[in-house]
């Protein structure tokens, strides 16, 4: 492998590393352990299956943050967070592919909301048909 073909490998995949790190935030509450790197790993990997699984055209990595230490395990779409009273992994997975899955989404909610129009306006009952 040459010196140059190594160096693209490296950058690229800082480059991930980098991506995955400004998209994912981890927080503590109290005094749990913040398993940041984990996380990204999970992370990264839910963003990749979502993307594969529905061919998404674009890097698929939205914004969340992880809170470790909440009152209850839940998803917040508002606030963009995923609480879990302790560390999870796999309740973290399901939250970060929620939450890519909807990102992915967002972009072809209109798309679909207007072929939805369209279809039922191309509709016709068949009663009307009759008259």
């Amino acid at each position: 492998m040459t010196r140059q073909s190594m160096f693209v490998i490296v950058l690229l995949s800082l480059t991930t590393v980098s991506l995955a790190q400004e998209k994912l935030t981890v927080q503590s509450k109290g005094k749990q352990k913040l398993p940041v790197a984990e996380a990204q790993k999970i992370y990264f990997s839910a963003c990749a299956v979502v993307q594969r699984e529905f061919g998404a055209g674009r890097p698929v990595m939205p914004r969340v943050t992880l809170v470790v230490g909440a009152s209850n395990n839940e998803v917040s779409f508002n606030e963009r967070q995923i609480r879990l009273t302790k560390w999870d992994p796999g309740a973290f997975a399901q939250g970060a592919v929620m939450f890519a899955f909807s990102d992915l989404m967002q972009d072809r909610r209109m798309s679909l909301a207007k072929r939805a129009l369209t279809w039922a306006d191309a509709t016709v009952d068949a009663k009307q048909l009759a008259k």
